[in-house]
């Protein structure tokens, strides 16, 4: 028995180095993904968008990538900073750190530039501003195939003087509250939610604009009841508002009664003030 024993102790004595050289290699392998994921990221901002070499783009960026929009592959990637490209022409991204992790790297960054053309519903101002952002992208086999990217959206609007330097001089007597509750069948959330979420990043560049949040539950038969509040300067800015996100959706070529009617989404529409005692 002594002896099975002995055999049994010398078979594990001798398979553990080469399991810890087995765990070794695999963490060093993970570790150089993400070394090279960083620099991937880095090779993005320093030389891709700085330098505007876009034909470098489909070495880095997967066919698997999606939009804020839909598109895929670099068209989705490049549609939200081609517009920003076009009106700020001498736009560079100074990265401040980077950070990797698995399988993402977390980009801190400011860029600068110089307002020229319009963006959006802005017109040129020709003021020069500098933004801070933060940009989280999920790499696989070395391309990106998602990406999150947070900017300080409200020091855009004032830099440019769309928005006051102090939001609250808006005076809240005119502040309105912009509400819609919608009712959305299981299987047009997913839908419904993407086209929500373009709603809300292009709201927030227009004039008049404060803030906004989004709320849900889902009922009794399983549909989603999702609410939207957006609060405006005054009637004014909410009016404008319309009339933009109309415009905006007659150039894209979006359908919103049509898409509401394909998936059966019920809503209720309101503008509300203040309440007085």
């Amino acid at each position: 028995m002594k002896s099975v024993y002995i055999t049994i102790y010398l078979a594990i004595a001798l398979l553990l180095p080469v399991l810890s050289f087995s765990q070794e290699k695999t963490i060093h392998q993970q570790k150089e993904i993400m070394e090279k994921n960083k620099a991937i990221i880095q090779h993005l901002y320093e030389n891709v968008m700085n330098k505007r070499d876009m034909n470098a783009l489909p070495v880095i960026v997967s066919e698997k990538y999606t939009g804020p929009e839909g598109s895929k592959g670099v068209a989705g990637f490049t549609a939200p900073t081609a517009p920003l490209i076009a009106a700020f022409p001498d736009i560079q991204w100074k990265l401040s750190s980077l950070l990797s992790d698995g399988d993402k790297v977390v980009a801190k960054w400011t860029w600068y530039g110089t307002q020229t053309g319009a963006y959006k519903n802005i017109p040129a101002t020709g003021k020069a501003i500098h933004i801070n952002g933060v940009a989280i992208y999920q790499l696989e086999n070395g391309k990106i195939i998602a990406g999150e990217v947070q900017t300080d959206r409200l020091g855009f609007l004032t830099g440019l003087g769309v928005l006051p330097a102090d939001i609250a001089t808006a005076p809240v007597h005119e502040q309105v509250q912009f509400i819609d509750k919608f009712l959305v069948p299981s299987a047009g959330i997913a839908e419904f939610k993407q086209r929500v979420a373009a709603n809300r990043r292009f709201i927030k560049t227009l004039p008049g604009f404060i803030s906004d949040a989004a709320y849900e539950y889902f009922d009794e038969q399983h549909k989603l009841v999702y609410v939207t509040i957006a609060q405006w300067e005054n009637k004014a800015a909410v009016a404008s508002a319309k009339e933009q996100v109309a415009a905006e959706y007659k150039r894209s070529g979006f359908d919103m009664p049509g898409m509401m009617k394909r998936l059966g989404i019920s809503m209720d529409r309101g503008v509300y003030s203040h309440a007085t005692e």
